[in-house]
C-alpha cells in the first residue's frame, strides 16, 4: 500500500530506481513514461525554463545543456527540435547512472549528434563539469530534503548561467487523480507504483524554497504549472 501525507515526503523508494533495470519491463515502462508526458505536457515545463535562461544570450553562442537523470534521452531530443524552431545553438549532454537505459538513450537518438550521454552517479563529486545550464526533470523527487539541496547547490555552483527543474507537486488531489489516470492510459505495473511513489515523495512549495535558498549567488522564480507541476528558474548572477 502505498501512502500519501500532506505534512512529510514520502521514503518510499521507487522501482525505477534500481539501476538494474532492463530489458522488457524497462522497454514498457519507458512507452508509459513518454504517456504520460504526451498526455500531461511535461515537456512544456522544462522547455519553457530553458527559453527564459537562454533570453540573456547571443543566438549564435553555443550553449552547453546538461539533463541529469536523463532516462532514454525523450527530453534532451524535444529540446533539440525546440532549439531548431528558435535557431538557439545547443551542445546536449545527458547523464544517467542506468547503463542499461543510457544505452537506449544513444539507440534512440542516433538522428540528433547534437546529444551525447555520459554514464554518472549525480552524487559522485566529479560527475558533471564544463556547462551552462542544468536540467532536472523529474529527478530531485528521488532523493532526500539533504540530498536534493546538495545536488542543487553543486548545480548552481558549476552551472555558468542556471538550473530548471521541473518537478512534481505533493498534492492529495494529484494523487487521486493519478490513480484514475493510470487506470485508464498506463498498462505497466511499475509506472502505476511509481507514479504514486512520486507524487507522495514530491514538494511542496517551501520544501523546494529551502533547496533553491541553499544556493548562492543566484535569483529564483518557482512557478505552479499544468498539471501539479513546479517550475523552479535558478539564474546566476554574475
Amino acid at each position: 500500500m502505498i501512502a500519501f501525507s500532506s505534512k512529510y515526503r514520502s521514503k518510499q523508494v521507487e522501482i525505477l530506481d534500481n539501476l538494474e533495470l532492463k530489458g522488457s519491463e524497462m522497454e514498457a515502462m519507458l512507452v508509459d513514461l513518454k504517456t504520460v508526458n504526451k498526455l500531461l505536457g511535461g515537456h512544456k515545463v522544462t522547455l519553457s525554463g530553458i527559453e527564459t535562461l537562454l533570453q540573456s544570450i547571443p543566438k549564435d553562442e553555443l550553449v552547453t545543456i546538461i539533463d541529469i537523470g536523463c532516462g532514454d534521452g525523450n527530453m534532451l531530443r524535444k529540446i533539440v527540435d525546440f532549439s531548431k524552431k528558435k535557431k538557439y545553438s545547443l551542445s546536449l549532454i545527458g547523464i544517467d547512472a542506468n547503463p542499461h537505459i543510457l544505452k537506449k538513450a544513444k539507440d534512440r537518438s542516433k538522428a540528433y549528434p547534437e546529444i551525447t550521454f555520459k554514464h554518472h552517479n549525480i552524487l559522485d563529486e566529479h560527475a558533471v563539469s564544463h556547462f551552462d545550464i542544468a536540467l532536472c526533470t523529474l529527478f530531485l523527487h528521488h532523493f532526500t530534503q539533504e540530498e536534493g539541496q546538495l545536488i542543487l547547490e553543486k548545480l548552481c555552483q558549476d552551472a555558468k548561467v542556471g538550473v530548471v527543474v521541473n518537478d512534481l507537486q505533493r498534492n492529495r488531489l494529484a494523487f487521486w487523480l493519478f490513480r484514475v489516470f493510470s487506470s485508464i492510459f498506463i498498462k505497466t505495473a511499475i509506472a502505476k507504483h511509481d507514479g504514486l511513489v512520486s507524487i507522495a515523495r514530491a514538494f511542496k512549495r517551501n520544501e523546494l524554497e529551502t533547496i533553491a535558498a541553499s544556493c548562492r549567488s543566484v535569483q529564483y522564480t518557482l512557478k505552479k504549472k499544468w498539471a501539479f507541476r513546479w517550475q523552479l528558474v535558478i539564474k546566476k548572477i554574475k
